[in-house]
């Protein structure tokens, strides 16, 4: 399994060059380029621009995992899911231009004036759909665990069930809600099948396991990217270096 950075919180003040230049100072392999923040890596980047970045990252150590997107398609309005959609596509396409493999999307909760099973339906339509323009550009779409009561792993199993495509894939959030008992060996067992990336969280927290995770991913196979997703610091190479001496001594 490969180490990276979520650009989102610990790094969202950062250009391109930086993001690269502390991912290879302090052994984070890739990283996942969150929508909105400092490094501009968004749809309104011209041709030219874009191969700059693909160039940016193959000239260095680290690999671009992903980018992730808020598009979610969840909503009541049919149209704002379809705006969402029709962006999603966008991304897919600027994922492929910068050398991306795949673009994260996500639930952000389920509306209450509606029945459960009609957001799963929609959600994993949507999902479908844009599915399948990624592999036009042979870009994944991974769903995030997200959203209040939408991030339940069961409520995700059943999008995944409804998108029924083989280019929509799961991200792990590593979520406190992931765990019963002290374990989330029986959510992980919902979703292993689909985890193309995983997020994680502060590694210091003792209410997840982390150690079950490690476990579990180890046994499925899983050789992708486990991605910080952590706090800003005004020391962040201290934290990046504590951090990789965890995720070393957690992934044996």
């Amino acid at each position: 399994m490969k180490l990276g950075l979520v650009t989102y919180q610990l790094a969202q003040d950062w250009d391109l060059p930086t993001i690269i230049e502390k991912c290879e100072a302090n052994g984070f392999e890739g990283v996942e380029l969150r929508t909105t923040h400092a490094h501009g890596v968004e749809v309104d980047l011209t041709s030219k621009q874009r191969a700059e970045v693909r160039k940016m990252f193959e000239n260095s150590a680290v690999e671009l995992a992903g980018l992730g997107s808020a598009f979610e398609y969840h909503a009541v309005d049919p149209e704002e899911v379809r705006r969402n959609v029709e962006g999603t596509k966008e991304y897919i396409k600027l994922a492929a231009d910068v050398g991306a493999p795949g673009v994260k999307v996500r639930p952000n909760g389920l509306p209450e004036e509606r029945p459960v099973e009609e957001t799963v339906a929609q959600i994993g339509e949507a999902l479908a759909e844009v599915g399948e323009f990624g592999l036009q550009y042979g870009i994944e779409v991974r769903l995030e665990v997200h959203g209040r009561k939408s991030q339940d792993p069961q409520v995700i199993r059943a999008i995944m069930q409804a998108a029924n495509h083989p280019n929509v894939f799961v991200c792990w959030n590593s979520n406190p809600g992931e765990v019963q008992d002290g374990s989330i060996a029986a959510n992980f067992e919902l979703l292993k099948d689909w985890i193309r990336l995983v997020h994680m969280r502060d590694l210091y927290d003792t209410e997840y396991p982390w150690r079950e995770l490690f476990t579990l991913l180890k046994a499925q196979g899983y050789e992708g990217f486990c991605l910080a997703e952590i706090p800003g610091s005004s020391d962040p190479d201290r934290v990046m270096k504590y951090y990789r001496a965890l995720f070393d001594c957690l992934n044996g």
